[in-house]
């Protein structure tokens, strides 16, 4: 095949002679889907993949460090007099490697476990709901939208009630009070959002078998039961307000392994966060 001039679109491979090659020059478009046919012998593999293929591989192993390409099957440079354009490549063999139905090329070549670590890293998550910014919050951020709520609202500070495996409720609420906490919050039936707030003592009183249909959340049952950390009333706070709520918040960011929920009352709101 003669020779073609090289465009910024193209791969040019000249001078090829692995296998049964004979000193072939061909030039590949970039940005396209190609398909390399043939019968039987005619060359297919040596062009595509131990030419093009194992060149575009060793460049860049040539490009890490000599301990990560320890860890690499690195290929021969294969008998070619120069091929430009190239980028680096990869191949997906004809056997099967994987099982799954559900395999793409990003999985086999597990080129998708680095696009998920770039989004996570890099990436900005976009809440389809609100259309705001999905981010983890802090004390701070919290001590800031509490603080610029109505004077005069009333806030509960919340941590989702949790059954560890092999206790059952009443262990459960014996720890909460040696850890300091008194009472649990309850979500009530109320259209807007009511909690029914009660000391741990009351429920310690009551039968086992009447406790745990309590606190058993079942299917399309509303009721839910919280850990009661603080609850304030929203004015013009000073330092030890805010060292106060600073504290509380970091404490049911601890207690709730990272998940912190604020609730807010007003005369004709009840809104959760």
């Amino acid at each position: 095949m003669a020779a073609q001039k090289k465009s910024n679109g193209e791969i040019l491979i000249k001078g090829a002679k692995v296998h049964n090659l004979k000193d072939v020059t061909v030039s590949i478009p970039r940005n396209k889907f190609i398909v390399v046919t043939g019968v039987s012998g005619s060359g297919k593999s040596s062009l595509t993949i131990d030419t093009l293929y194992a060149e575009g591989q060793r460049r860049y192993a040539e490009s890490l460090s000599a301990y990560a390409r320890q860890f690499l099957n690195r290929m021969n440079k294969p008998e070619v007099d120069y091929i430009k354009g190239l980028c680096p490549a990869i191949a997906i063999e004809q056997k099967v490697i994987t099982r799954t139905p559900r395999s793409t090329v990003g999985t086999m070549t597990e080129i998708y476990d680095y696009l998920r670590l770039l989004f996570a890293r890099a990436g900005v998550t976009i809440s389809p709901v609100s259309g705001q910014e999905v981010k983890k919050d802090d004390v701070a951020d919290v001590v800031g939208a509490i603080q610029k709520l109505q004077e005069g609202d009333k806030v509960f500070i919340l941590v989702k009630f949790k059954q560890h495996r092999n206790r059952d409720i009443k262990e459960e609420l014996n720890i909460l009070m040696q850890k300091g906490f008194s009472r649990i919050a309850m979500d009530t039936n109320e259209a807007g959002g009511g909690m029914d707030v009660k000391r741990i003592e009351d429920f310690l009183e009551m039968d086992a078998t009447a406790l745990a249909k309590l606190f058993e959340v079942g299917k399309g049952k509303k009721e839910g039961a919280y850990i009661l950390i603080d609850r304030i009333v929203v004015k013009d706070f000073d330092e030890d307000d805010i060292h106060r709520l600073g504290d509380s918040i970091g404490t049911a960011f601890y207690e709730g392994e990272g998940m912190c929920m604020w609730k807010w009352f007003r005369k004709k709101e009840r809104k959760s966060y």
